[in-house]
């Protein structure tokens, strides 16, 4: 598979990955998604059946489409249901690559944050300098400071925290390193001389820890019950395991207050158990 053009491949993965959740592969799904002929299609689900996935897929002439098999073993996923479900809300890789599936391929609605407008001559310097790890001059805003303040960043990585993108890097004025969020920078950065502040110098980004949750106590046995399976818990518990400095955006995401007593428990649904060893790390500076 090292010689699959990376084409193929996302073929083969569309391949895998519509035959598992959707239980039938049909040609027309390749032909309306990638914009090629049937022939291609045949050849490349055949090509997948002899070469990728021996035995995955298995023709029924009554559904007139490949189901999986019995003994079915992803080969170029990683079986999950996100996947496919990614697919169906039209984020994926493969629609990154190709654009939006066909509207005939299964109704959806798709619940999408605003998009935050980050314009290039913005974008490009940071990962410039992130690459180089060079200093770069910025102006940026914040709702403590709203008027247009200078700085001298290091920044290192580009964080997407489910809502909006952050880039992390060290800050010369508070001598530490922060998040900054990139619809807040203005005019165009200016690229400085390299730094010596990189990713391996930031302790809370290399720090990783572990968040345990689980049902909000205040619920019913039974409701503890649908919350624990939604999150797909074992034994009323799901660890998580997150960057120290990204758990701040990971308790927003999961909607977790952290005084639950404020929160009705069927708005709050899940608690931390271990919130008192995470304590450093719950809020950030900004």
């Amino acid at each position: 598979m090292s010689n699959t053009r990376w084409e193929q491949l996302l073929r083969y993965r569309f391949i895998e990955i519509v035959a598992m959740w959707e239980g039938r592969l049909t040609t027309r799904h390749l032909c309306d998604v990638f914009g090629i002929g049937r022939q291609q299609a045949s050849k490349d689900i055949n090509n997948y059946k002899r070469s990728i996935g021996p035995g995955n897929l298995e023709y029924d002439p009554i559904a007139k489409g490949y189901q999986p098999s019995a003994d079915f073993t992803p080969k170029v996923s990683r079986g999950e249901a996100e996947e496919y479900l990614e697919i169906v809300a039209g984020v994926s890789d493969i629609q990154q690559l190709l654009g939006q599936l066909p509207h005939a391929f299964l109704s959806t609605e798709v619940l999408t944050a605003p998009r935050r407008h980050i314009p290039p001559l913005i974008l490009r310097p940071l990962l410039q300098a992130a690459r180089d790890h060079r200093r770069v001059e910025v102006d940026y805003v914040s709702l403590n400071q709203p008027d247009r303040e200078g700085r001298i960043i290091v920044p290192h990585t580009l964080v997407w925290t489910g809502l909006r993108w952050h880039v992390r890097g060290w800050c010369e004025k508070n001598q530490d390193y922060r998040d900054f969020v990139l619809s807040r920078f203005r005019g165009e950065p200016e690229i400085l001389e390299a730094s010596e502040h990189t990713a391996d110098n930031d302790a809370d980004w290399q720090q990783y820890v572990e968040v345990v949750i689980a049902p909000d106590p205040r619920l019913t046995a039974q409701q503890q019950e649908v919350v624990a399976h939604d999150f797909d818990m074992r034994d009323h518990r799901l660890m998580l395991r997150a960057r120290a400095r990204l758990l701040p955006y990971l308790i927003k995401l999961l909607q977790i207050e952290l005084n639950p007593e404020d929160r009705h428990p069927r708005a709050q649904q899940v608690i931390i158990l271990n919130q008192t060893d995470l304590t450093p790390w719950l809020f950030e500076s900004t």
